[in-house]
């Protein structure tokens, strides 16, 4: 089966605040297409669809309905369904040492992620007079501090966000978009956590335009041992969830009984426990890389593994790939929540960023380079490329989750979005930047004049 990533350019007569234009279906580029809405709903024609309720198994144009159905393609709120309003919460100031770097706090009071956000995946969208930028990411709630959902910010910048503070009613609005499965037989009852968010058309999904499709970690009831001498955790393994518009998502069966993509290894295997973090990479026609990370129980360390995939459904593990540092090294208990970019330019190597678990618990950045993005995966360096800030800034006690974006232009920056810990366990959402072709050195965002 073929399937392509679809790449487009924003027109210069917008007629509304975040238009949708027609994609084409060209080689895999850093930029992602959006897909084009249209006079009426188009749903998606799937080989599986989520038994969850409101969501089909064979899903029609006639039967699609319900709580996960794709949106309206009108821009703007349907009168007979109020969006609530979005609040826009800049950052704390950037000239604070304590908040350097801090570019999107938590959510307000009662909202759907006011005790804890993470996971940033973070997307930006090029037009001819203007740029725009997603990014999907966890929180929790007061009402329910135990269980991740996912939301979507939006921004024109990368800096400034524009939130939700409820769920998402209409394919204008921003907020909580996607939250636990209701089936108790899924492999997601318990949390959802986004992973990546990447634009593809594909001959096993019949639409107009390319297609939102959202790999993300879901959590069960069911507990398994990590590290020793810790409590269990969630069990977690990987999802896939379409959309058309990034903000309305049904549920893709895989081929394990729980609707997951894939299972954790048997017994005896590196990635025995759970399977977490699954980034896909588009490689090129027919070629995609999916890197999770596990606990290899054998060599008590976390770690890295790659699977392969022709339709981004159908997945074949190809095993680990990076493990843990040497001792005494930032990362000398393994390596989690890996992000790996294709850069742009004449080499186009892979770039991993990934949270690196030290000794004493503590969680830093670190990155490794590939050729080909499957084998050899080298470490940069013996330092992390970002760690935690000192002086009891916002993110003084850990950061992880990174995200890279590469940015155009003459200086080759790259943004490196993170989340960050800090006293209390606090949790925020930050940036840091790099710039220069090879640079390994990351320096928080103090404001436009870095």
């Amino acid at each position: 089966m073929e399937i392509t990533a679809a790449v487009h350019h924003i027109p210069t007569n917008l007629t509304s605040k975040w238009p949708q234009t027609k994609p084409q279906f060209l080689n895999f580029t850093s930029s992602t297409a959006l897909p084009k809405p249209t006079s009426k709903n188009i749903p998606l024609f799937l080989a599986h669809c989520s038994t969850k309720p409101n969501t089909n198994k064979e899903t029609t144009e006639e039967n699609y309905s319900g709580g996960a159905s794709l949106p309206d393609s009108r821009i703007q709120p349907e009168e007979s369904t109020p969006a609530p309003t979005p609040t826009s919460i800049p950052p704390i100031p950037s000239n604070s040492l304590l908040s350097r770097g801090l570019i999107f706090d938590l959510g307000p009071d009662n909202s759907w992620d006011s005790v804890e956000i993470g996971s940033p995946v973070v997307k930006r969208y090029l037009g001819d007079e203007e740029e725009r930028w997603y990014m999907w990411y966890h929180g929790r709630s007061g009402e329910n501090p135990e269980s991740d959902s996912i939301g979507l910010a939006v921004s024109s910048n990368g800096i400034h966000w524009e939130r939700g503070t409820g769920p998402v009613r209409s394919n204008a609005d921003v907020g909580l978009v996607m939250g636990s499965s209701q089936d108790w037989w899924a492999f997601d009852t318990h949390s959802v956590t986004p992973s990546e968010v990447v634009i593809m058309s594909s001959n096993k999904v019949r639409a107009n335009s390319g297609v939102y499709w959202m790999y993300y970690t879901g959590f069960s009831s069911e507990k398994v041992q990590s590290l020793p001498n810790s409590p269990p955790i969630p069990k977690s393994l990987p999802g896939l969830a379409m959309s058309q518009d990034g903000r309305h998502w049904a549920r893709i069966e895989g081929d394990h009984h729980s609707g997951a993509l894939l299972d954790a290894g048997p017994e005896g295997e590196w990635d025995s426990p759970f399977l977490a973090s699954p980034q896909v990479v588009f490689h090129g026609s027919g070629d995609l890389r999916m890197y999770y990370h596990s606990f290899d129980v054998r060599n008590g360390e976390f770690a890295v593994g790659v699977a392969r995939s022709r339709d981004g459904i159908r997945w074949v593990k190809l095993g680990k790939i990076l493990g843990a540092g040497p001792g005494g090294s930032f990362d000398e208990c393994g390596a989690v929540n890996a992000r790996v970019l294709r850069k742009n330019g004449k080499d186009g190597k892979y770039t991993m960023v990934y949270e690196g678990v030290g000794a004493n618990g503590k969680r830093s950045i670190g990155m490794a380079v590939s050729l080909d993005g499957l084998k050899d995966w080298t470490r940069v360096q013996d330092n992390p490329v970002l760690e935690q800030s000192g002086d009891g800034g916002w993110d003084c006690e850990g950061v992880g989750y990174p995200y890279l974006v590469q940015m155009d232009g003459e200086t080759e920056e790259m943004r490196l979005y993170y989340r960050g810990i800090g006293k209390g366990g606090r949790s925020g959402i930050g940036m840091a930047v790099a710039q220069g072709s090879g640079s390994y050195v990351f320096r928080r965002w103090t404001g436009f004049g870095l």
